[in-house]
């Protein structure tokens, strides 16, 4: 099969996009608005950027049938604060629930049954369940593009990281006590439960 891009709908290319590309790391973004009330919403378009000094980014997708930004990334412009939650296996069905388009005066803490934990740099809450959190301060906003099912990519700089110590092992995070949830396509998810090692070789001259 071979598809030249504008041969098919975008939904359609989309599609094999999000099936290809896998599996997704879940940034569990809350955000404050400005009259106070907080929000929490989901990304699979969510990565590592570079550690020094340490950013990482998320995708703030358009609305495919009207374009509208979401309440997350019309809050993080405002306040230009942002904490990533990251979500477990235990955590996906609550997850799930503040995946939801919720009217911008309800909060999804309080929809899905969470808890709220007060952060140490930034004003936006922590989810008190999950147990990494990634406290951060906007930097850039990429506008890729304004059309129905567009994106900007929000790139923050990470001002405190917690690690619960109930998911480390010897100091460092242990990937199956963590047990992180990963985004796949359509309503599918997966689990990480079989990992092995390969050692990276030298510079091959």
């Amino acid at each position: 099969m071979e598809i030249e891009v504008g041969t098919i709908s975008w939904q359609d290319f989309y599609r094999y996009m999000v099936q290809a590309v896998v599996p997704r790391p879940i940034g569990w973004v809350s955000t404050l608005a400005e009259d106070g009330i907080a929000n929490l919403a989901p990304f699979s378009f969510f990565n590592a950027i570079c550690g020094n000094p340490p950013h990482l980014l998320w995708c703030a997708a358009r609305r495919g049938r009207s374009s509208a930004t979401k309440d997350s990334f019309a809050n993080v412009v405002q306040s230009g604060e942002f904490v990533v939650n990251i979500v477990t296996y235990e955590l996906g069905e609550k997850m799930n629930l503040t995946a939801a388009d919720v009217d911008p005066a309800i909060d999804e803490f309080e929809v899905a049954g969470l808890t709220k934990a007060p952060s140490m740099t930034v004003k936006p809450p922590r989810v008190a369940e999950s147990p990494i959190h990634f406290e951060c301060k906007l930097t850039q906003i990429v506008d890729v593009s304004t059309e129905p099912g567009g994106a900007s990519v929000v790139i923050g700089r990470i001002q405190h990281l917690h690690v619960d110590d109930t998911v480390l092992t010897d100091g460092l995070i242990d990937i199956h006590k963590l047990d992180p949830l990963a985004r796949l396509g359509g309503n599918s998810y997966a689990r990480i439960v079989d990992t092995f090692n390969m050692i990276r070789p030298m510079v091959i001259k």
